[in-house]
């Protein structure tokens, strides 16, 4: 009987220490959500002429368009880079890898957001070769040529920027690389919608920005587990 009692009373201490050091649940961040819009009438994306690439034009039925402004249902504007500018420390790279793909011709996704020395693989899934020239001004700019069936490329970028990136091989291929701080970012979808989530209290910048129409910023704070809303409307520039 008395080594039953032992038994117990080490289990209750055990249970007691696990619940102790399991300490009390943290609090859900908030978040920032909205919609990022238009006004006025954008440029119209021209076609793109792959004919001097047969292999690449033979994967579109009908050309593919420039994408330097996106557009969507109700006005929306896609592929804006919404992020925190200020408020939030910088962070560690994630240990993932972000993919830049050269597909049909055209760099998927066209806009590729990431963070400061986090992986970055550059993926060709065409029968050419291709260029891939990041335009970097304050990180290295480089230029590597990628031959068709070859390994995917490997590349850091340590400062914060917003890099456009082309092929010098094919004119038409153009994209743009948002290297920024920290994880608080998103790219704006289709119908222009983006959520930051995970964001502790305090007073935080948010920027929004489009490669033809520039960068928008409002400030925002959150003081619990609320989700405010923040919506961006650029002015399209016609030509």
């Amino acid at each position: 009987m008395r080594h039953k009692q032992v038994i117990s009373v080490a289990f209750l201490l055990t249970g007691v220490a696990a619940m102790s050091f399991a300490g009390p649940s943290k609090p859900a961040g908030g978040s920032v959500s909205g919609k990022v819009t238009y006004e006025g009438t954008p440029a119209k994306q021209k076609p793109i002429d792959m004919s001097k690439e047969p292999s690449c034009a033979k994967q579109y039925t009908t050309p593919p368009t420039t994408e330097t402004v996106v557009t969507g249902p109700g006005n929306s504007l896609a592929d804006v880079v919404v992020y925190i500018s200020a408020g939030a420390p910088d962070e560690p790279p994630p240990s993932q890898a972000v993919t830049f793909d050269q597909k049909g011709c055209r760099y998927i996704p066209h806009v590729l957001a990431f963070q400061t020395n986090q992986e970055l693989k550059v993926v060709n899934d065409d029968q050419t070769s291709h260029n891939i020239h990041p335009l970097a001004k304050v990180n290295h700019e480089w230029n590597k040529s990628q031959p068709p069936g070859t390994p995917p490329l490997s590349e850091k970028f340590a400062q914060a920027e917003f890099i456009p990136v082309k092929c010098n091989v094919h004119p038409w291929m153009h994209g743009n690389f948002a290297v920024l701080k920290n994880s608080h970012y998103a790219v704006s979808k289709e119908d222009g919608s983006f959520t930051l989530p995970n964001l502790p209290a305090g007073k935080y910048t948010v920027t929004a920005w489009q490669e033809s129409y520039g960068t928008q910023t409002q400030d925002v704070t959150i003081s619990g587990s609320e989700s405010k809303s923040v919506n961006f409307v650029f002015k399209a520039k016609p030509y």
